[in-house]
Order: structure tokens, then sequence, then C-alpha cells
């Protein structure tokens, strides 16, 4: 069975294999950086192609069918050590972060993937 799309970006959380999208906010949201997550995901093709879809837009979409918000960032900065430097490398290379938010989907409670279901 193919994966439903809160699957798939878990996986890809919990892979060291993206260095575009990581848990911020102790493992609570999402982060995306927009410029690399559309070279390494969005532009994979064939076996190696992740979404069906070569849109930042459609990601957005989809986070927001799932029941996850957008979360403002007023230059706070994460706690933890790999989350702040890829926060700053982000902020270093002008890149916009895209932060994401859903009660649902939080790293130290996987059982709650399963509620997250489509709006």
């Amino acid at each position: 069975l193919p994966l439903c799309f809160p699957q798939k970006l878990w996986k890809m959380l919990e892979s060291d294999q993206f260095q575009s999208i990581w848990w911020s906010e102790g493992g609570k949201s999402v982060a995306i950086n927009e410029e690399l997550f559309k070279a390494e995901v969005l532009g994979r093709e064939g076996p190696q192609q992740v979404f069906h879809t070569q849109s930042i837009k459609s990601i957005v979409r989809q986070l927001n069918l799932y029941g996850f918000t957008k979360m403002q960032r007023d230059e706070q900065r994460s706690a933890s050590l790999p989350e702040f430097l890829a926060e700053e490398a982000a902020v270093s290379a002008h890149s916009q972060v895209l932060y994401y938010y859903n009660p649902c989907f939080n790293r130290a409670h996987p059982r709650l993937l399963e509620t997250c279901l489509r709006r």
C-alpha cells in the first residue's frame, strides 16, 4: 500500500537522507527550507520521486488538507543544536523556512500519526 501524505512526511523527517526538512520545536512542528526542498525533494523523478508533484504549492495544500497550520517565526531559535544549525544555515542562505504545526503530528507520539486524517 502506498503511504499517505503524513506518513511520507514522517519518514522523510526521520530519515537522514533529507537536509531540506527537519523536526523543529523539539519535535512538535515541521520546518521546511523551501528552496532546498524544491531541489532535493520535488526535483526527483522516476523511482526516487517522493511526491507526485513538483510544486511547493501542492505540498502546502496537502499540509493544509491534513490539518497543519503555518506558524509565524519571530526570529526565535530552536533549543536543540541540530535544529539551531539547520535554521542558521537556512537563514544564512537567505532561504525561506516554512514552519507547520499539527497536534496529531508529534515526534514524541508516533501513535498520533494514525489520527492525522485528511479533512
